[in-house]
């Protein structure tokens, strides 16, 4: 399993360039590793005029992004991560995704074209997003390459179990977006409580918990230092605080699966 760096930085909906771009350029001062992004998201470009901006290195940073599924079709696969690799101003992504299996999504056509970007080094490793345990069989059997990631919604309530089972057989890492709700990982009392006594916020809970799990790899998002900084400095939860959020699963979504949401 390859090591992905933990906490992410979330960047969907961080559609301002310039916001974007100094979002970035603060969270890569401040120690974030790991940027997430997406042809969906439409800031790949202010992504990468953040990492232009930062005194850190291009080869310490674990840049993400993912293929829009409309742009999943074979021959479309390579021109659009061609775009990608322009706006971010980079040769290569650390970790390229199938964003959602859906659209001009076929396993046996597009696939192949992830294949062929990860054995001429045009991405690092590959990885899916939003795959349910039987397309992520589907698509283990046809790549030569090891699907390295499977990123969902996860938090709280929404704990994935049968999906964190599937990635500890298959040395994956869960990566878990919208892992504060949208922010109403607020409005949970066992986190408020567990926050209280840390002395630290529910969001923050939510993030220690899912960093916990082992295989899991939080990207929350936010946008000014402050926030940054607090999701990057979360309590070390005991035991006690772990069972409790594991007896709260409510399988409540944020995002809609059935549609290709912004995540």
């Amino acid at each position: 399993m390859i090591e992905i760096p933990s906490p992410g930085l979330g960047t969907s909906q961080n559609k301002d360039p310039e916001q974007c771009a100094e979002t970035i350029r603060t969270a890569l001062d401040v120690g974030y590793r790991h940027i997430d992004t997406a042809q969906m998201y439409e800031n790949e470009a202010g992504v990468g005029d953040g990492i232009a901006r930062s005194d850190v290195p291009r080869e310490d940073i674990f840049l993400a992004t993912k293929v829009l599924p409309a742009n999943l079709a074979y021959d479309d696969v390579f021109s659009s991560v061609d775009e990608s690799l322009d706006k971010l101003g980079t040769e290569y992504v650390d970790l390229l995704y199938v964003h959602w299996p859906m659209d001009a999504y076929d396993a046996g056509d597009t696939l192949p074209a992830f294949d062929e970007l990860y054995e001429d080094g045009t991405a690092t490793d590959i990885a899916v997003s939003n795959f349910t345990p039987e397309l992520l069989d589907e698509a283990r059997d046809l790549l030569d390459a090891p699907i390295v990631a499977n990123q969902v919604e996860m938090h709280p309530l929404l704990q994935q179990e049968e999906l964190r089972a599937y990635a500890a057989d298959h040395d994956m890492t869960l990566v878990a977006y919208s892992p504060l709700m949208r922010g109403d990982v607020g409005d949970v009392p066992e986190l408020q409580d567990i926050a209280e006594k840390h002395d630290s916020t529910p969001s923050q809970v939510s993030i220690a918990w899912l960093q916990g799990l082992g295989n899991v790899v939080p990207i929350p998002k936010a946008t000014g230092e402050d926030h940054l900084r607090q999701n990057r400095s979360v309590p070390e939860l005991d035991a006690e605080d772990m069972d409790t959020i594991a007896a709260i699963d409510r399988q409540k979504r944020v995002i809609d699966p059935d549609a290709a949401a912004w995540n």
